[in-house]
């Protein structure tokens, strides 16, 4: 049975005359994205994939090599450029996601998350499907939700497509961007093996040739009092790695880094950002640190194109043998990768790490605390 507020959107809300953001929306007093100190602007580091994948054995690529390892344990995440993908064509992205959530209403809800009980096979009851247009799945009358509309999409394997949630608008430009993207995944997953003096295909080999990706499309309207709510709470990434195309014009995005959270900043000349997900943290036992991040709401609108690169639904997860030994015990259990999928909506309504909310960590080791600041990069075992 779907939640009566499921069919709610955001940005319907948000276009009326509110002098605030709903109950259903607003953050207890120490939950708000001002509580405590301010968050200042991080300084991230930026990684040149053409230096980074160079062939040739030259000091630049030892030292782009260096930065990688360095962002990946201190940060969990890095801006890259010289990934191939020109400025012209991310714009393009970019504008195309814009025009789709200033559609009617009527002809984005062709795209919805709530089906019908004919096509969930469930009787007459409708029911909420991760892929789609909407919002996130709500659970309980007592969750507080997100201030976004997002429209979610597998997009690959090709095989598992359902392209009547892909709209027209969009269907060309991420047919091109889904090949492109994963280009970059794969020279970034050669070059942290490597980093690690292992082969190129070390973490390949682990997740497949058939990975699976989605796409998250996501619309942040305007908020009234936009200190009073989250744009998107705090979270890990369901991913190996996450490629995202951020809005050239508003921030929102912010890191939790030693107990503090840091505003990433506004990236502009077709720079992407890469985030470090929860399976690439499992799989190098702990040398790699998925990063807390959350997205502050704004009086402007927001938007942002996000691609999860999963390991196909049966591989398992699991330390690597080769990063465990006795000054280093595995750190987390073994755990099929479906598993570890299934959990991560019920995870991410319940406000915790998937990792933690199907007790993947050894009981033996120190617990990093919950989402609400308690935990940050730079935490190590």
């Amino acid at each position: 049975m779907v939640h009566p507020a499921q069919a709610q959107k955001v940005q319907h809300l948000a276009a009326g005359d509110l002098a605030m953001p709903p109950s259903r929306y607003v953050q207890s007093e120490n939950k708000r994205p001002t509580a405590g100190s301010m968050a200042v602007t991080a300084i991230i580091p930026t990684i040149d994939m053409n230096l980074l994948t160079d062939a040739a054995a030259t000091t630049a690529a030892d030292e782009e090599a260096t930065k990688l390892r360095s962002a990946l344990q201190s940060w969990g995440l890095f801006a890259v450029t010289g990934h191939g993908m020109p400025e012209s064509f991310l714009d393009e992205i970019l504008s195309a996601t814009r025009n789709f959530f200033h559609l009617p209403p009527a002809a984005k809800e062709k795209y919805s998350n709530v089906v019908a009980g004919a096509v969930a096979g469930n009787g007459n009851e409708k029911s909420f499907q991760a892929e789609g247009y909407g919002i996130d799945r709500i659970d309980t009358d007592e969750q507080i939700l997100d201030w976004c509309d997002r429209l979610y999409l597998q997009v690959q394997p090709e095989s598992n497509r359902q392209l009547k949630f892909w709209p027209p608008e969009l269907h060309e430009l991420l047919e091109e961007y889904t090949l492109r993207s994963e280009h970059v995944f794969r020279r970034l997953l050669a070059a942290v093996a490597r980093n690690l003096g292992f082969n190129s295909e070390f973490f390949a080999d682990k997740i497949g040739d058939n990975v699976s990706t989605y796409a998250r499309f996501t619309y942040y309207p305007p908020c009234p009092q936009p200190e009073l709510v989250y744009g998107l709470k705090p979270h890990t990434d369901n991913s190996v790695l996450t490629i995202l195309l951020l809005d050239n014009r508003v921030g929102g995005l912010q890191i939790l880094r030693d107990g503090r959270w840091l505003d990433i900043p506004v990236l502009t000349d077709g720079e992407l950002l890469v985030i470090a997900g929860d399976e690439i943290e499992i799989m190098s036992n702990g040398v790699f640190m998925a990063p807390v991040h959350r997205v502050v709401a704004s009086d402007r609108e927001r938007i942002s194109v996000v691609m999860f690169y999963q390991p196909e639904p049966e591989k398992v997860l699991a330390p690597s043998e080769e990063l465990v030994g006795k000054e280093r015990p595995a750190m987390y259990k073994r755990i099929e990768a479906k598993v570890f999928g299934d959990g991560v909506w019920d995870a991410f309504a319940a406000g915790e790490r998937t990792i933690d909310f199907l007790k993947v960590k050894v009981e033996q080791q120190e617990e990093r605390g919950t989402l609400d600041g308690s935990y940050s990069v730079g935490t190590r075992y």
